[in-house]
This record gives C-alpha cells, structure tokens and sequence, in this order.
C-alpha cells in the first residue's frame, strides 16, 4: 500500500496541462467476447505510455467497475493528439480493433472528455493520503506552502481562511 502522507497536502503544477477523463462502460455484462478485448486495450497503452514519458502522459489513475474510468494527466494537447494517431503506438490499433469489432452495436460504450488547463486554474486538496492525482503527475506539497484554502491555492484571493479550522 502507498504511504500516507498525514496531515494537509496539495499539488503544485507549475505548467499548463491537460486532464484526459477515459474510459468504457459494459451494456451488455454477457458479451465477454466482445468487452474484454476492450478492457485489456488500455493497460497495454498505459504501460508504454508509462515506459515511454517523452510521450507526455504524466500520471494516470484508473477506478473499474461496470463503468471504467481513467484520469491522465497529459504535459499539453499536442502531446495526446500525437499519440493518439501515432502509427506505432499502441492506441491506433486498439481504436481500429473496436471499430471493426464493436463500432455502433451497443456492447461496448467508450468515452473521452479533454480539458486543457492554464498554469494557476487548478487547485487540490489532500488529507491524510497517499499521493495521487495531480500531487503525482506535478510536485506533492504541504498546503500551507501553498494555501490553506481553496481560493487561495487556485489564485482567487489573497485570504487564507479555510472554512474549517485546519489540522
């Protein structure tokens, strides 16, 4: 299990970004056959984007269940769009592979959404845990170095008052 960090945290990205949200949702459970080849493609894509950070994925995190989703956090958009269409990446053929197999059948529900994110847009908070999230694809900091409050780590206010007493 991953160390936790006790006490107040945040993340420090100190660069533009992106947030990728990825994922698929199982309509039909009984359909093994034509799911699982879905499912087993992403792994594969997230272990050589992991061997390979020059491509610009920074961290991903990933929650399963009927509904998958995975969080990537991304250096820019360039980056994504480059490997999404890159020939010798294994993202192509997986995207190839459920056009052919699944495309408008209704088994197998992908989805994507994209955010580009400006330097001083984000803010995060995390207490009492593990890295994760954005604290792992940027720099993991105690909040106070930062700010106490949402406001203040997000560039709203200069005010440091939290809602509630900080620990």
């Amino acid at each position: 299990m991953s160390d936790v960090f006790p006490g107040r945290w945040t993340a420090h990205a100190d660069s533009d970004f992106v947030v990728f949200l990825i994922g698929m949702r199982i309509n039909k459970p009984l359909a093994f056959n034509k799911w699982r080849p879905v499912g087993a493609a992403m792994p594969r894509m997230q272990q050589e984007l992991a061997r390979q950070p020059e491509l610009g994925c920074l961290h991903t995190e990933n929650w399963f269940g009927r509904t998958t989703i995975s969080v990537q956090y991304w250096r820019d958009f360039e980056s994504l769009a480059s490997y999404a269409r890159n020939q010798n990446a294994a993202h192509l053929p997986a995207w190839r592979a459920f056009n052919q197999a699944i495309r408008d059948n209704g088994t197998v529900g992908i989805w994507h959404e994209t955010y580009q994110v400006n330097r001083g847009n984000a803010e995060a908070i995390y207490g009492n845990m593990p890295q994760i999230g954005l604290a792992k694809a940027f720099a993991h900091v105690r909040a106070s170095t930062i700010g106490n409050s949402a406001s203040r780590r997000i560039g709203v206010t200069d005010q440091d008052d939290t809602a509630v007493e900080s620990y």
